[in-house]
């Protein structure tokens, strides 16, 4: 058994959700996450970010920003954002056909959207080249953002709207897991990571997030063993997994040249926590 979090350090109620197994494995909804690294003092940062009590998945816990795939993330408005990232190179890098549907190009599109809603970071550029402001510094992006949460507008009107231009090589595919059958609610999670400037401000989407840290994965780490930040399997292996890098770019660079196998795990409950089982 890989890992046994105590029960106290799980967010609460999942240890408890476990008691319930379907009949019926929920089928797995497409979605994204994202890992925004920044380069720190102590090498590469990434941001965590605490979920409300009120969340309908792992309320409470630390986690990437991330989401559902919306049908939207694949129209060719938001797509043809995606600089120097063609469909066919997405749909090979993720293992997909390129008539997969969702497309692969779809979830790095809801990576980046998620983050933007609910961090206000872009990972992009603007018009003269310079690293895109966010919507915690600069209020007509924080319009956006809003027009954005309202369903307003789309993505790709977003981008639109500030001009901005997404990097598509700039965002790296670094995990693939797949909740296990225990869990009624259940995704099919795409992991990416992306660099952001260090001088972009973060602001959170309140309904979503109540807090968040910039953090070395070693800190996080020691943080969750300490029980100050709860999380779940996924989060605590990819963490594992970014750490003994020199730089953010070392980490997009590694990860580049890596297969990424998906990971259905099974959860196991112990005396003392739950554990996980990879096969």
């Amino acid at each position: 058994m890989e890992h046994v979090i105590p029960f106290e350090r799980l967010p609460p109620g999942f240890a408890e959700s476990l008691d319930e197994i379907p009949d019926v494995p929920a089928a797995p909804r497409p979605a994204a996450t994202i890992l925004m690294l920044r380069d720190g003092a102590d090498g590469p940062e990434t941001l965590m970010l605490r979920r409300t009590r009120r969340s309908g998945f792992v309320p409470g816990a630390w986690v990437f920003a991330g989401g559902r795939v919306d049908p939207g993330d694949g129209e060719l408005e938001a797509v043809s954002r995606l600089g120097g990232l063609s469909e066919a190179e997405a749909a090979v890098r993720l293992g997909l056909v390129e008539e997969a549907r969702p497309s692969a190009a779809a979830y790095y599109v809801a990576a980046l959207r998620e983050a933007f809603e609910e961090t206000g970071l872009l990972v992009g550029r603007a018009r003269s080249g310079e690293p895109a402001p966010s919507a915690g510094e600069d209020t007509t992006v924080e319009a956006v953002r809003d027009r954005l949460l309202a369903d307003e507008i789309d993505f790709g009107d977003a981008l639109d709207a500030l001009d901005v231009v997404v990097d598509g090589r700039a965002v790296e595919y670094v995990a693939h897991w797949i909740t296990p059958v225990q869990e009624t609610r259940r995704y099919d999670t795409r992991f990416f990571a992306a660099r952001v400037d260090p001088a972009r401000e973060v602001l959170l989407h309140p309904a979503e997030m109540t807090d968040h840290l910039w953090l070395t994965p070693e800190d996080a780490l020691t943080r969750h063993a300490d029980g100050e930040l709860p999380m779940v399997f996924p989060t605590i292996r990819t963490l594992e997994d970014i750490r003994g890098f020199s730089s953010a770019a070392a980490l997009l660079e590694d990860f580049g040249r890596r297969a990424i196998p998906a990971i259905l795990p099974k959860l196991v409950k112990t005396p003392t926590g739950v554990g996980l089982e990879i096969p």
